[in-house]
């Protein structure tokens, strides 16, 4: 049985509008094993990042905070730390891959500067030792001539590289848990492949735990091996990898695997109807059910409530 690692309870993230107070990650409940790479999928505003975020204690204040809930990591509760007690977990024993390398690297400084900065802070190397460390790194997720590389600046870089730098930069540290925020997102396939590879490599080196923030449930195959699906700020569905592709029950989550292309086949593609809906206008009862094929009364009416049926989580009434 795997050892749970991190455990997100009745997790809610608000934030203030100008029309309000929205719950970008409303009442969200998960857990990460020792080892284990869980995948978190959705249309893009559907609060994956923002769950990310606030397991990292990096929510903006203002406008953001949680509102309720826990994130326990080692017994304690990370919603409760101060910014001194992050800081000293953030970068070495939970370490993120953000989803810009080139907004999130800095430009004016060498690429072997930033990721010195972390061990420098963390493992308190001094500035040749903390050099030579991030060479080690920059070598350990294949950039060739990491002697060279480490003066470069972010721009000299293809994407591919800069993506690698960040996760030399999240991986300096060995963590315990990895955070990628789609970590292929701009990179053409075949850099998306070499990344997907170094990302499950360096998770079973390490013997860490991986949670993978993406859309595409072709990389979702790829690598792990359980599955969260998140819709209007919820987790709607949650299996292991098997059971998601083989038999999805969530009509939000049939909805996502028919509209991927599949490999030989002439079958048109199937798009889920209509839009997200706006999380300061969400609709009464489920808040998919206007997209929803297989909507009844209860749904228009009754917000669903997340079910356990056969060892996976299900938050709809067609299986209450």
């Amino acid at each position: 049985m795997t050892t749970t690692i991190l455990e997100i309870k009745n997790l809610t993230t608000s934030f203030a509008t100008p029309t309000g107070v929205i719950k970008a990650v409303d009442n969200a409940s998960l857990d990460l094993g020792q080892g284990e790479t869980l995948a978190i999928v959705g249309e893009s505003g559907c609060g994956k990042t923002v769950l990310s975020l606030s397991v990292m204690g990096l929510i903006p204040d203002p406008p953001g905070r949680i509102t309720s809930g826990q994130v326990i990591y080692q017994g304690q509760d990370l919603v409760q730390f101060s910014k001194k007690q992050l800081q000293k977990i953030r970068g070495n024993q939970l370490s993120m891959i953000f989803q810009e390398p080139m907004t999130s690297l800095n430009p004016v400084f060498k690429i072997g500067d930033q990721i010195g900065e972390t061990l420098r802070l963390h493992k308190n190397l001094d500035k040749n030792d903390a050099r030579q460390a991030a060479i080690d790194a920059l070598k350990l997720v294949g950039i060739p001539n990491p002697h060279k590389r480490v003066d470069n600046f972010p721009h000299e870089l293809s994407g591919g590289m800069r993506q690698r730098v960040m996760i030399a930069m999240a991986l300096a540290c060995s963590p315990e848990i990895l955070i990628a925020d789609e970590p292929t997102t701009a990179l053409d396939v075949t850099i998306q492949a070499q990344i997907l590879r170094l990302l499950d490599e360096m998770k079973h080196r390490m013997n860490g735990s991986l949670m993978l923030i993406t859309h595409d449930l072709g990389v979702v195959a790829r690598v792990a091996s359980r599955v969260a699906v998140m819709y209007a700020g919820q987790l709607v569905e949650c299996a292991n990898i098997i059971e998601i592709f083989k038999d999805p029950l969530h009509p939000y989550t049939k909805g996502l695997l028919a509209s991927v292309p599949k490999l030989g086949s002439r079958a048109e593609l199937t798009p889920i109807p209509g839009n997200v809906p706006a999380l300061g206008n969400l609709p009464r009862g489920c808040r998919f059910h206007p997209r929803c094929k297989f909507a009844f009364d209860r749904c228009k009416e009754q917000e669903p409530i997340i079910q356990n049926k056969d060892d996976r989580q299900i938050r709809c009434w067609l299986h209450s």
